[in-house]
């Protein structure tokens, strides 16, 4: 895998003749979802431009964490869906978001990072070129947020470890302007973005300490820190980005050789908005939620023509809520209201916890049967007009195939669409 999309991102944004309404920038996919995998490996496949894929440190670790995967299993998933599709390798990059140990933030803060140098070393190991060091969250007896400093002595034993198992492998990021992994879970109307001094701060605290500690090398690794443009979702809100807002955080770029802007939780904007977040210097967009949002609709949309053409059928929604209901862990605490509020946002909130349910045996045996029973009912026209109106024109116009499994990797790619305009590449 080549660092060079990497470092191109940041020649492009230091080079003053480059406009920024030429800026390219990648799309960071966060999603462990075979189909949302095929879906992007698809895209890349077919564009021939390379394919950004990232897990948490909470959805893979050396213990499985909640996909059950270790990063060598990821990356092996991955790798063998994109020789399915016909991607080749050599355009796939593999990525590990928030690494650090926010998983075992419960226990003491030795105990907690030697977990989280084990997970570094695994991922580091398994082949992945992007690796975001996070270690701002206090573990058990510590404050909730941590100094500057702490925080970069930490981001570098991090990396120190990731180097010792591979060499001058990866490219570096830093900072966590952002909430953690799993998405913002309170009110977004006081959401502001990071202060130019926050971000030229941490930037110089990690600088001062991987150069003495690591080196000139590792440090021109380090290309990119995570700030807050003022984007976020929620529940049922999305903050659109605001340009004039965030314009003082993106002239700090100029002052920080060697160094572009990462934005998370973009999912949810609009195309003007992703647009004008990479011509301001956040070249990374990370989606995740956005993207299985996307397969929830699809499947939905599927389930409702089924609904009319076998009604006796058990519905998939129905499944889905019996598995949350008798399994309430992960969306308990992430979702306020009254049973009937509570039994919509399940299903239907930007935050998208049902992502975590789709791994359940039951739920995919449900997805299975579905498509397997509109592989053998059809889909009539009237009905796709009625449920899945965008597929039903790309299927009218010949451009689809009229296949469940297609229309689920249409609705995906929809999404895909929006951020390779964005990232201005040619979309096809």
């Amino acid at each position: 895998m080549s660092l060079s999309p990497f470092l191109n991102l940041v020649r492009q944004t230091h080079d003053p003749d480059v406009p920024k309404a030429q800026r390219q920038g990648l799309t960071s996919v966060c999603s462990a979802h075979p189909l949302v995998l095929e879906a992007a490996l698809q895209r890349a496949a077919r564009t021939k431009r390379h394919v950004l894929i990232e897990a948490t440190c909470n959805q893979v670790n050396q213990e499985g964490g909640y996909t059950g995967m270790t990063p060598a299993d990821f990356r092996d998933l991955v790798l063998g869906i994109a020789a399915k599709v016909g991607c080749p390798a050599h355009l796939v990059l593999l990525g590990g978001d928030h690494l650090g140990p926010n998983p075992w933030k419960a226990l003491p803060p030795q105990e907690a990072m030697d977990k989280a140098l084990t997970m570094i070393e695994a991922f580091a190991k398994a082949g992945f070129v992007k690796l975001h060091l996070d270690a701002s969250m206090g573990c058990a007896g510590e404050p909730v947020a941590l100094s500057d400093e702490t925080v970069a002595e930490r981001a570098c034993a991090l990396a120190q470890r990731a180097e010792s198992a591979a060499p001058g492998q990866a490219v570096y990021i830093i900072g966590t302007e952002v909430p953690v992994p799993g998405g913002a879970a309170e009110a977004l109307d006081h959401l502001e973005p990071t202060s130019p001094d926050a971000a030229t701060a941490t930037l110089q605290v990690h600088e001062t300490l991987f150069r003495r500690v690591l080196g000139d090398d590792v440090w021109g690794r380090v290309i990119g820190l995570v700030v807050q443009p003022g984007v976020e979702f929620g529940v049922e809100d999305v903050v659109i980005y605001d340009r004039p807002r965030a314009q003082s955080l993106s002239a700090t770029l100029n002052q920080m050789p060697g160094q572009i802007f990462e934005a998370h939780s973009t999912d949810y904007q609009p195309l003007p908005a992703l647009r004008a977040l990479v011509e301001d210097g956040f070249l990374l967009l990370k989606v995740g939620p956005g993207l299985t949002f996307a397969l929830r609709e699809a499947l939905y949309g599927l389930d409702s023509i089924r609904s009319v053409l076998l009604p006796q059928q058990e519905s998939l929604r129905a499944v889905m809520e019996r598995i949350m209901t008798q399994q309430p862990a992960q969306w308990r605490g992430h979702y306020e209201g009254t049973e009937s509020k509570l039994a919509i946002l399940r299903h239907y909130a930007y935050s998208d916890r049902i992502r975590y349910y789709w791994p359940q045996p039951d739920a995919e045996a449900a997805v299975e049967t579905l498509l397997r029973q509109l592989e053998e009912t059809g889909l009539p026209d009237p009905l796709l007009s009625q449920f899945l109106p965008v597929q039903y024109e790309k299927i009218r116009d010949g451009l689809l195939p009229r296949q469940p499994r297609a229309i689920i990797l249409s609705a995906i790619d929809t999404v895909l669409g929006l951020y390779d305009q964005a990232c201005g590449a040619e979309v096809t």
